[in-house]
């Protein structure tokens, strides 16, 4: 007896079967894996833009960087000055002004508003608001000082405020995130 070489009825169901199969996984797997991408809402948040052309020297804005409080504050050059004036000073946390700001934009700063102690949102990016004593931000939860820079200065938090992932988009707009 001898067997053909050629294709064989049975090695034909075996190429169906597996296909079939390799078919049926791809089209399970497919719907499971592209749930785990990001919702467009979620793709939305990702990123802010704030205008900052209206922001007098001195004078700080807040906006909404993904559900936390961001504060952008346009430096006035004696802030700067004070600032850079203090980048070597002993502290817990150090970090220079031109480690928190762009080069180029050195007078602006960019850091979320959330206490680095509990989470608390500190008081000083509004007109009138308590500033600490150094001029910068108060957290009033548990006391926490930030120089004009966002710098720990006094208080039980253990880090600066945070910088942001941020750069200029025009002259007068800056995309977060």
């Amino acid at each position: 007896m001898i067997e053909d070489e050629g294709v064989r009825r049975r090695d034909w169901i075996h190429i169906a079967a597996i296909g079939t199969a390799g078919v049926g996984g791809a089209a399970t797997l497919f719907p499971l894996v592209s749930q785990m991408a990001p919702s467009k809402d979620v793709l939305a948040e990702s990123t802010t833009d704030v205008d900052i052309s209206a922001i007098q020297p001195g004078q700080s804005i807040k906006a909404v960087f993904r559900k936390q409080p961001l504060f952008v504050k346009r430096l006035t050059p004696e802030e700067i000055a004070a600032a850079k004036a203090d980048d070597g000073a002993n502290m817990r946390d150090p970090e220079t002004l031109a480690d928190r700001t762009k080069e180029g934009n050195e007078a602006i700063l960019v850091t979320l508003g959330v206490c680095t102690h509990l989470g608390c949102v500190p008081l000083g990016a509004a007109e009138g608001e308590n500033k600490g004593e150094y001029g910068g931000y108060f957290c009033p939860c548990h006391g926490s000082h930030y120089d004009v820079a966002g710098r720990i200065r006094k208080g039980p938090a253990p880090t600066n405020l945070a910088v942001p992932e941020f750069e200029f988009t025009t002259e007068s707009t800056i995309r977060v995130g």
